[in-house]
This record gives structure tokens, C-alpha cells and sequence, in this order.
């Protein structure tokens, strides 16, 4: 498989390791995938407020869990916002 693929077989996984068979997140196992699995993307969720704030923000069918679907609108806002960090710069002279 290409990079590509592999990086999305890569957050496929990820996502059911802490979804389980239910496919779904609850808060608390957003909150546990965020804190072990995007902790140099994101900062560390301590504050009960910024999860709730979050979780709401990505449950767009409001039925309490987050679905895939809403979990690729967290990794397409985590990792559009750190493009800058991995885009080479180019300067003219």
C-alpha cells in the first residue's frame, strides 16, 4: 500500500481501538484518544469545558457519540490546521 494508504488504514484502526465494536465515541474515549493519540497536534484535554465544547462542535447528529464520519471532520481540522508546520518554505532571492 502507498503512504497514503497505510496513514488512512492507520486512522481507521485507531479509531476502533478506542470506539470498540459500537462505532462510536463516547466523550470520555474522545477525550482518551485525543490525550494518547494527537498529543504533539492537540494539547491535552484536562479541562472538562474545552471537552464538551469539542465534543459538541464534532457531534453534528447530536446523539451523544462521535461516528466516523465526525471523527474525519476532527483529523481534517487537526491536520489542515498543522499543514503549515510540514509545508517547505520556499524564499526567492
Amino acid at each position: 500500500m502507498s503512504d497514503l494508504e497505510d496513514a488512512m488504514v492507520t486512522i481507521i484502526k485507531v479509531f476502533h481501538k478506542y470506539s470498540g465494536h459500537k462505532c462510536n465515541l463516547k466523550k470520555a474515549e474522545l477525550k482518551e484518544l485525543i490525550n494518547n493519540e494527537m498529543g504533539h497536534f492537540i494539547m491535552k484535554i484536562r479541562e472538562n469545558d474545552i471537552l464538551d465544547e469539542l465534543f459538541e462542535d464534532l457531534d453534528q447528529n447530536r446523539n451523544l457519540e462521535i461516528d466516523f464520519k465526525e471523527f474525519i471532520a476532527l483529523i481534517a481540522m487537526v491536520t489542515t490546521s498543522c499543514h503549515d508546520l510540514f509545508t517547505p518554505s520556499y524564499h526567492s532571492h
